[in-house]
């Protein structure tokens, strides 16, 4: 564990197995410095244990990055549960893993990711207090997915500022690669923009919608890569920056909301080479985050929330810009204020 590459000297990370219920379950805290670790639960079928552990380690260090930049008081962490979405879940094996969140006394809070819904959060909630996220409460805020959204949206528009002079989207083609509760809805303000999409998807049904209710021109899901366009923005899994697609994307800028992005970080600097300017995915993302916090507050404000995530775009516009007058990668600029932000300067 303690040498292994997506390490960085975690706080603790924890592994719970549950017989009855068929758990199992990553919980990793990277950082409480800035308060107690925050991140979604992740359900996927993983194709071995050890991809598990890299995607819990990796996702962790990225909350406590997108925390610190989005200038919150939470720390990083992250849950994933080994198992497919679509099949295994049930309300033991959420009652289950509610009780494993419970057994961390609140060093780490949880709320919705990829796989997991506001109704599956609504059973952890029997087990421990510390779930966000939630429908229902007097600080309920919901599924932190149409703010999460929202603030891609803004942060493509503060990419599309330094890469075309403008943050007009009128006419610019977009590929968007995942659809789901934060690419749909980024999709649809894309289009509002009148930008032009294409995009992709496993999820055909939700390929359908989006492409009947924005116009978007649908391609497989390999083909996304080559696609002639001005922004690729990636809202589905992470390592999608890696050696077989750089040399592919034919685009001037990449802004999205999927998480680790950068299959290593030395992508920051190949893509900075190729001109194409990247807007990292734990600043861009940050909305849903900011949104959760307002909701672990206890007194929920969407004013608050708005004024979090235009600030947070500031700072985006800041970390590109700071890249461009450097001839640094953009990635390389964020990691380093995020460090230092939670006392990490090695």
């Amino acid at each position: 564990m303690f040498d292994h590459s997506s390490f960085d000297a975690h706080e603790g990370v924890h592994l719970f197995h549950d017989a009855a219920s068929g758990l199992k379950a990553i919980i990793a805290i990277h950082s409480t410095a800035l308060g107690p670790a925050a991140g979604g639960c992740r359900m996927w079928n993983y194709a071995t244990g050890e991809a598990m552990l890299r995607d819990a380690l990796r996702l962790s260090q990225g909350m406590s990055y997108k925390n610190a930049m989005a200038d919150i008081p939470l720390g990083g962490g992250k849950a994933v549960i080994w198992g497919d979405a679509k099949t295994d879940k049930s309300p033991d094996l959420f009652r289950a893993f509610g009780r494993a969140v419970e057994s961390l006394q609140g060093t780490y809070i949880t709320a919705e990711d990829v796989g997991i819904g506001v109704a599956d959060m609504q059973i952890v909630r029997e087990e421990t207090a510390h779930v966000a996220g939630l429908d229902e409460g007097d600080a309920a805020s919901g599924d932190p997915s149409p703010i999460t959204a929202m603030g891609i949206y803004l942060g493509i528009r503060e990419t599309a500022k330094r890469a075309f002079g403008t943050d007009d989207l009128t006419g610019r083609t977009i590929a968007v690669q995942g659809v789901g509760s934060v690419g749909g809805h980024v999709c649809e303000h894309l289009a509002k923009a009148g930008a032009n999409l294409v995009i992709t998807d496993i999820d055909q049904a939700a390929l359908s919608d989006i492409s009947a209710r924005t116009g978007a021109r649908i391609v497989q899901p390999d083909d996304i890569y080559d696609v002639e366009a001005d922004i690729f923005s990636p809202n589905a899994l992470g390592a999608i920056i890696n050696e077989q697609t750089l040399e592919r994307f034919r685009v001037k800028a990449i802004a999205g909301g999927a998480n680790n992005q950068l299959i290593v970080p030395e992508m920051g600097e190949l893509l900075r080479r190729r001109g194409i300017l990247y807007a990292p995915d734990y600043v861009i993302n940050g909305g849903g985050i900011i949104n959760v916090c307002a909701e672990i507050s206890g007194t929920y404000s969407r004013d608050w929330v708005d004024g979090k995530v235009k600030a947070l775009m500031t700072t985006l516009g800041q970390v590109l810009d700071t890249a461009l007058e450097n001839d640094e990668p953009t990635n390389l600029v964020a990691g380093r204020i995020a460090r230092q932000r939670i006392g990490r300067t090695d």
